[in-house]
């Protein structure tokens, strides 16, 4: 007689979680295709081997199965890693750091780069000026920035202003942000190729998008044609910011 108990529940609770996370993290990366098709290949498996018992499409699915661990983390290299990097994350477990240290951190110095940014934004909207600045989080934004020109230099509102002056030689780049300074400028990124994406948008919101989809940083886009605002966060592009909303959601973010 089968028996079914709190462990089993337990069990099926954690499936479901990882299941929901490795979904939301594809689909986040512009993948959820693969997604359905690796379930639907599991289901299949499962349908053959255990359910009908064919032997011999059994044993041929028993054999991609082996060696399909291995396929998956070679191709999603880059979602794993972002997805262990989230998953140990300081916005996750950052209630048990400070039961650690007995001490919370100082908000302030975190977000001492928002309004600077903030402010550039709408100076460069204003006059049209296009701009890519892309905030770490807590995945390294190190190889991108290697695509560029290092800087290292205090987050000023002018000298953001500087280097996307259409005249200056780094302003079809993206700016880097990271640990409170201007890391690089002039940088390349990742494009995305997602047909959501409507085709009035330019290459700087696909380069957004594409880094937004590759890891957890922030990129924000000026347009040079509209001067519209936008931001594109965790897969997802958000436009016509205003510079109100613009600040509310970098306030709610802990760079890395």
């Amino acid at each position: 007689m089968l028996s079914f108990g709190i462990k089993d529940v337990l069990d099926i609770l954690a499936v479901a979680v990882l299941l929901f996370y490795v979904y939301k993290l594809m689909k986040e990366s512009g993948t959820i295709n693969i997604f359905y098709g690796v379930m639907a290949f599991i289901v299949v498996w499962l349908l053959c081997s255990e359910i009908l018992d064919m032997r011999l499409i059994g044993t041929i699915l028993d054999k991609f199965m082996a060696i399909g661990l291995l396929i998956l983390v070679i191709l999603f290299q880059e979602q794993i890693k972002r997805f262990l990097v989230e998953l140990g994350s300081r916005q996750r477990w950052g209630f048990l750091r400070k039961l650690l240290h007995h001490h919370q951190d100082s908000e302030g110095a975190q977000q001492e780069w928002v309004m600077p940014v903030v402010y550039a934004c709408m100076s460069m909207s204003k006059s049209k000026t296009g701009a890519l600045i892309v905030i770490q989080e807590t995945i390294s934004l190190e190889p991108y920035a290697r695509t560029g020109d290092i800087i290292n230099a205090d987050v000023n509102t002018r000298l953001i202003e500087n280097i996307f002056f259409k005249n200056s030689p780094l302003h079809d780049g993206a700016m880097i942000i990271a640990d409170n300074r201007i890391l690089a400028a002039g940088c390349i990124l990742p494009v995305s190729h997602d047909s959501d994406v409507p085709r009035s948008l330019g290459l700087r919101h696909r380069s957004a998008l594409g880094i937004a989809q590759a890891t957890d940083a922030v990129a924000i886009i000026v347009s040079e044609e509209t001067g519209k605002i936008s931001m594109a966060h965790r897969g997802k592009l958000f436009t016509r910011l205003s510079s109100t909303e613009l600040e509310q959601r970098l306030n709610t973010l802990s760079p890395a």
